[in-house]
């Protein structure tokens, strides 16, 4: 299918790896001048050959810039070409006890998390606006609903996310432009499979039989299975792309049955 994203210039924060390089891929894939971004140049330029290899011909950039550091991010902004697509994708995540997360700590997540999604949306969601036609998409996570007890810093930045999605959706009246987010569930990510392995490590045990247990203990997902970064890539290069012109401000669910409610 042309899902139309040809010649569309897209910006992915957190695209190196993981969720963010498979929507990166994807938006390649459909024609899309993709911009990518990771907290070092060397990383970046990594991530580049690696999609211009899968993706011969693609038009392929990269800035680096850590979305912990304001600084950082300003210096980003300026250097950006004018952006069509902006999907916030950067984000933290960990498990951690509450009494054990400080408050430096705290802001870190919601400066990851959260403001690198408003920084981003403020300098580039006016111009998609006067311009007539754009895309934001935020990635959250079903955790930003049901909040993990052993990650409430994490959720808690996640449900700020679809807070910001909302508002900001409600800026884009009668205009071609759409703001809306993709809720992530138990997704087998590079940043899982860290975790995985390093617990599989400390218990002794085969990662596979890890990470089995791992999904085996979520018993709402009605995949029984990880989530792949290109799953939900699918879902959001059509959220980027013409045809989801109808779909503005939703909160669409790509989450393997995990929010199993009927809304």
């Amino acid at each position: 299918m042309n899902l139309g994203l040809t010649g569309r210039t897209a910006f992915v924060s957190g695209s190196t790896q993981g969720i963010g390089y498979a929507i990166a891929a994807a938006l390649a894939a459909e024609g899309a001048r993709v911009v990518l971004n990771g907290r070092d140049q060397d990383r970046v330029d990594a991530a580049m050959e690696r999609l211009r290899a899968a993706h011969p011909g693609a038009e392929v950039s990269g800035i680096a810039a850590d979305f912990a550091d304001p600084e950082q991010v300003a210096v980003l902004i300026d250097a950006l070409p004018e952006v069509d697509v902006l999907v916030n994708n950067v984000g933290l995540f960990g498990l951690a006890d509450f009494d054990a997360v400080d408050d430096d700590e705290w802001a870190r997540y919601l400066d990851v998390n959260l403001m690198s999604g408003v920084r981003l949306s403020r300098a580039l969601l006016g111009p998609m606006l006067d311009r007539g036609w754009g895309r934001v998409v935020f990635i959250s996570s079903e955790s930003g609903v049901n909040v993990p007890v052993d990650m409430v810093h994490y959720g808690v930045t996640k449900a700020a996310v679809l807070a910001l999605a909302n508002g900001l959706a409600k800026r884009t009246r009668g205009t071609g432009v759409t703001v809306n987010t993709v809720l992530g569930g138990p997704t087998y990510s590079d940043g899982v499979a860290s975790t995985v392995e390093a617990i599989a490590a400390a218990q002794g045990a085969p990662a596979e039989a890890v990470r089995a247990a791992v999904i085996g203990q979520n018993r709402t997902t009605l995949l029984e299975r990880f989530i792949t970064p290109e799953e939900i890539a699918h879902l959001v290069t059509y959220l980027a792309s013409p045809l989801s012109s109808a779909t503005n401000g939703a909160a669409v669910r790509a989450d393997g049955g995990v929010l199993t409610g009927i809304l």
